[in-house]
C-alpha cells in the first residue's frame, strides 16, 4: 500500500480526513496534467485499485494534502480504521456489483402470471437496502461513497400472456425507467423478460423464464474527494442477465410460488474527477432465489417477494487473486412489490 498519514477534522455538518502522501521516485499524471507524487504504479488488478485509490485521493496542483469526505455518521467506524481482513479489490467491486443487484429484473409473479391472452400494467417497487458505513468506507478506510440515495425504486411494468399452446403458457415482459434526474442523478433501466408457464391440474404450477436488465446512470456517483472541487459527471453502467425456474401453487386468490436460477452481472464505471475507469474483476455471477405470491381481486393484481442473490462471482482475469467468501464481491437480500391493473 501507498503509505499516507491521516489526521481528522470536523465542522458542524461533515468531517475530513486530510491524507499527506510521501514522496517517492515515481509519479502519475491527473487529470489536469499535474505529476502526482508518491504514488507507485502498477500493471496488475491490485494495482489499478492502488492507482484509482490514490489518483482520486490526490487530485490536486501544486499541492502535498487532499481531503476526503466522511460522512460524520459514519466517523467512528472511520476512526476504528479497517478490519484486519480488509481488502481494497472487494471493498471496490461490492459497489461497482451492488447497483447491479439491485436492479435485476425478478418475476415477482407465479410460473403462469396471468390466463392466456391477458396481461396487466402497473409498478414493482424494488427496495434498495441501506448500505453500512463499513461497506461505504473506500480509499484505505479514509472516505464514504454517497450510496444510499434512495429506499426504493418504482419501475413501470408491462406483461402479458399469448394463447396457450397445449398446456404451455408463453409470456413475455417489460419495465422501463426512463431519463429522470433525481438525487442528482440521471438513470435509465430497461428489464425484458421471456417465459413460459405449465398448469399442472387445478393446483400445480411449474415455469422458466430469461429475464435481462440494461442500467445506464449519469450523475456526480464517486463526489469530489476535496470538498468545494466543481462536482463532474461519473457514467456508470450496468447489465444483468439470468434464467429461473419456477414452481407455485394457484390456491385461489393467491399463487405462492419460488424461483430458483443464477444470475449475470457486468459493469462499467467513469469516474469524471480522474478520467478514470474503474474495471469489475469479479463481476457478480452465483445463484438468485425468489420467494413471493403473486396475487388477483377482480382486476387488481398484487406481488410481494423476498430476493436473495446469496453471493458468487465470475474471474474474467484468472490472473487476479480472490479473497473469500465470494459474497465479499457482491450479495443482495431484499424485498420486491408489485400493484397493477389486470387487462
Amino acid at each position: 500500500m501507498v503509505g499516507f498519514e491521516p489526521t481528522t477534522t470536523c465542522s458542524q455538518s461533515r468531517c475530513a480526513t486530510r491524507l499527506r502522501y510521501t514522496p517517492d521516485a515515481r509519479s502519475v499524471t491527473g487529470r489536469r496534467g499535474a505529476a502526482l507524487d508518491g504514488v507507485e504504479v502498477s500493471s496488475r488488478p491490485g494495482g489499478d485499485v492502488k492507482r484509482v485509490a490514490v489518483v482520486l485521493a490526490v487530485a490536486w496542483i501544486g499541492g502535498s494534502d487532499a481531503w476526503a469526505q466522511v460522512d460524520p455518521k459514519c466517523q467512528e467506524v472511520a476512526n476504528a480504521g479497517p478490519p484486519d481482513d480488509y481488502d481494497a479489490l472487494a471493498q471496490q467491486e461490492f459497489l461497482l456489483n451492488y447497483p447491479a443487484l439491485y436492479t435485476s429484473f425478478s418475476p415477482v409473479h407465479g410460473p403462469v402470471p396471468h390466463d392466456p391472452g391477458h396481461g396487466a400494467i402497473g409498478i414493482d417497487f424494488d427496495v434498495v437496502p441501506p448500505l453500512s458505513c463499513e461497506r461505504r468506507m473506500q480509499l484505505s478506510w479514509t472516505k464514504t461513497e454517497d450510496t444510499n440515495k434512495t429506499p426504493l425504486i418504482p419501475r413501470p411494468r408491462v406483461t402479458f400472456a399469448f394463447p396457450a399452446i397445449g398446456r404451455m403458457v408463453p409470456y413475455a415482459g417489460v419495465a422501463y425507467i426512463p431519463p429522470i434526474t433525481l438525487f442528482g442523478t440521471t438513470n435509465v433501466i430497461l428489464s425484458g423478460e421471456v417465459g413460459a408457464g405449465f398448469q399442472l391440474g387445478e393446483l400445480f404450477q411449474i415455469g422458466g423464464r430469461f429475464h435481462a436488465t440494461s442500467q445506464k446512470t449519469v450523475g456526480d456517483i464517486a463526489t469530489p474527494i476535496i470538498e468545494g472541487d466543481p462536482a463532474l459527471d461519473d457514467l456508470y453502467i450496468a447489465s444483468t442477465f439470468g434464467l429461473d425456474l419456477l414452481t407455485g401453487l394457484d390456491i385461489d386468490p393467491v399463487t405462492p410460488y419460488l424461483a430458483l436460477g443464477f444470475t449475470d452481472a457486468s459493469t462499467f464505471f467513469y469516474i469524471g474527477d480522474d478520467d478514470k475507469v474503474i474495471n469489475n474483476f469479479h463481476p457478480y455471477f452465483g445463484p438468485s432465489l425468489s420467494l413471493g405470491i403473486d396475487g388477483l381481486v377482480k382486476w387488481f393484481r398484487f406481488g410481494a417477494e423476498f430476493y436473495a442473490a446469496p453471493g458468487g462471482h465470475s474471474l474474467p482475469d484468472d490472473t487476479v487473486e480472490s479473497v473469500k467468501p465470494a459474497s465479499r464481491y457482491g450479495y443482495l437480500y431484499t424485498g420486491r412489490f408489485r400493484v397493477a391493473v389486470e387487462l
